[in-house]
């Protein structure tokens, strides 16, 4: 077992078996017999491209380890499953129907409406993941669409993760496209949790940061033989992805594996975009967009100086909350409006807190400046990497304009509560300014 990964599990409160390797898939029944109790029954819980990949051979697996299988539940493949409440429903009535813990076999979406709807019965599942496609295989939680809000349901991690890196390779390429852009992600994501640290919002947990960064250099190391389906290539994708649910477990939480490059995607999904293509554009695409963007508002962030004058103006310009709200209100409608307003009013603080607040992270600029800047990648590097692993590289790869990423920046400043470099730069009173300067001529997308 990768040695990061032994360390994550000996501090995780939930997942407490992961197995990575070629041709582990058919040792799939004997783990799930030593590691659950299923003295009940057992039930596959798939699609019917999951199905194929890899469903027919767990099941066999499980019968042969002489576990008692039960019927299973085999969605159809098209139209492709999404993150639905009712699909939950679905399966957690199958499951209460027959009194049997759950294999899922599939990716993100199937496994988080098999992870909610375990979650609310009180069983341990398992997941035996298809594609390197996303980092939520050892996360708690299941993100679902809900009263028109994209929001994260509580629900516990698998209690065990078996992977074959062989049949990760066989997956179509855009799931390895996918899971890529959601593991670049933790590159702005962990600068934003430097920055949180700093003014005192989220304060690092030093096991979690290990876990999560310690992993993404090497995960992200060879696009180009990833895009080609080098079985050997994944292990290093895959054990990132699953470091990074690991770290969620040790943190509590999903600071450690995000930051503002998700509100990104989440305010896209929320528009529904991409879900009508064939496949449904996945949530790492839209990742991958959202970590270009926050790269390169880094870069232009970090082009300036915190001075002692920059923190007095902007203490003087600095709004009451009542005209913030407003121009939430003014930008936004309905639950998502109220949402954005909510989550910002948990943020937001006077001028007084202010000062002292831009005051803390001048004193401490002349080393966190260097920090964030190691922590991160050029842009146009990181755009050259996602190409070759597949992965979106310009607005266009998933359907947009670069002015439909720039209209998107302000939203996802509003979008969580979570501190972040977006948050920074409105305090400071640089946003509109840095926004500009990422879509000037002669920048990462024009």
């Amino acid at each position: 077992m990768n040695a990061a990964i032994a360390k994550g599990l000996a501090h995780a409160d939930q997942t407490e078996v992961v197995t990575v390797g070629r041709g582990v898939l058919a040792g799939t029944g004997e783990i799930v017999a030593r590691a659950l109790d299923v003295g009940n029954a057992v039930m596959v819980v798939a699609d019917e491209r999951t199905w194929a990949a890899a469903g027919a051979a767990v099941e066999e697996s499980l019968r042969d380890a002489g576990l008692r299988v039960v019927e299973a539940l085999v969605f159809p493949g098209a139209p492709a499953l999404y993150a639905a409440y009712k699909h939950c429903e679905t399966i957690r009535e199958r499951l209460r129907h027959t009194g049997a813990l759950a294999v899922a076999v599939g990716a993100g979406t199937l496994n988080d409406l098999v992870k909610l709807a375990s979650g609310e019965l009180g069983r341990p599942y398992t997941v035996v993941g298809t594609a390197a496609s996303m980092d939520g295989y050892t996360g708690f939680g299941a993100p679902m669409i809900r009263d028109g809000v994209k929001v994260t349901l509580p629900c516990p991690a698998p209690r065990v993760v078996i992977f074959d890196l062989d049949v990760a390779a066989a997956a179509p390429p855009n799931m390895v496209g996918s899971g890529y852009g959601d593991l670049s992600a933790k590159i702005p994501g962990g600068a934003d949790w430097l920055l949180s640290n700093a003014v005192g919002w989220e304060p690092l947990h030093p096991l979690a940061w290990e876990l999560v960064q310690g992993g993404v250099a090497e995960a992200l190391a060879r696009p180009a033989d990833l895009a080609a389906g080098d079985a050997e290539a994944y292990a290093g994708l895959v054990n990132g992805l699953i470091l990074s649910g690991l770290s969620m477990q040790v943190y509590g939480g999903t600071r450690p594996a995000s930051g503002a490059e998700h509100y990104f995607s989440h305010l896209w999904e929320l528009h529904h975009l991409g879900q009508d293509w064939d496949p449904p554009l996945s949530h790492g695409f839209k990742v991958a967009i959202g970590t270009l963007a926050m790269c390169a508002f880094y870069e232009r962030f970090l082009a300036r100086d915190v001075t002692a004058e920059a923190v007095e103006q902007a203490v003087a310009a600095w709004p009451e909350w009542e005209v913030i709200e407003a121009d939430i209100r003014s930008r936004l409608s309905g639950v998502l409006a109220d949402h954005c307003a909510r989550e910002t009013r948990a943020k937001y603080i006077e001028a007084p807190a202010l000062r002292e607040r831009l005051s803390h992270v001048l004193d401490s600029w002349s080393e966190l400046k260097p920090r964030i800047e190691a922590q991160l990648l050029p842009a146009g590097e990181l755009q050259a990497m996602l190409k070759a692993a597949g992965a979106p590289s310009v607005p266009a790869d998933i359907g947009l304009t670069p002015i439909q990423v720039k209209d998107t920046f302000l939203s996802a400043a509003y979008y969580r509560s979570r501190y972040s470099v977006l948050d920074l730069a409105r305090e400071l009173g640089w946003f509109d300014e840095l926004v500009d300067e990422v879509f000037q001529p002669g920048g990462l997308w024009t």
